[in-house]
């Protein structure tokens, strides 16, 4: 099974916003960039505007597919899209996940799903 995911890297005044997996999901306690699994038939970048309204309540101007990486895990092959975004209002959880914005520096220091990092080494190189 292939799950298709689209991920929101959003960065503002040198910092990066992560949302903390919730305990009873995949790989829960991760950081990770904020998105989700796109539905059937729904693009990648309809996908990211409608986590991030659902999860974090704002809209978002979606860049590129600028990094993509498939990741094997035991039950599961996750298909990974991740676009630089700019949103529109001020980030707020909406379904009780933590919240951070990160220096880049930083994102070494947290914990990632194996998937994302590829993508974290990319981003603290520069």
């Amino acid at each position: 099974m292939i799950v298709v995911v689209a991920a929101a890297v959003i960065e503002r005044d040198g910092r990066f916003l992560v949302t903390r997996r919730q305990k009873g999901v995949h790989l829960e306690g991760c950081w990770e960039f904020p998105g989700g699994k796109c539905d059937d038939g729904e693009s990648l970048t309809a996908c990211i505007r409608r986590e991030l309204r659902e999860e974090l309540a704002v809209d978002a101007e979606v860049g590129k597919d600028f990094f993509t990486v498939t990741h094997n895990y035991a039950d599961r092959s996750v298909e990974l899209h991740f676009f630089h975004c700019e949103v529109t209002g001020e980030p707020a959880p909406q379904i009780g996940q933590e919240m951070r914005w990160v220096r880049r520096e930083e994102l070494t220091t947290l914990e990632f799903p194996p998937a994302d990092e590829e993508l974290i080494r990319v981003l603290t190189l520069g």
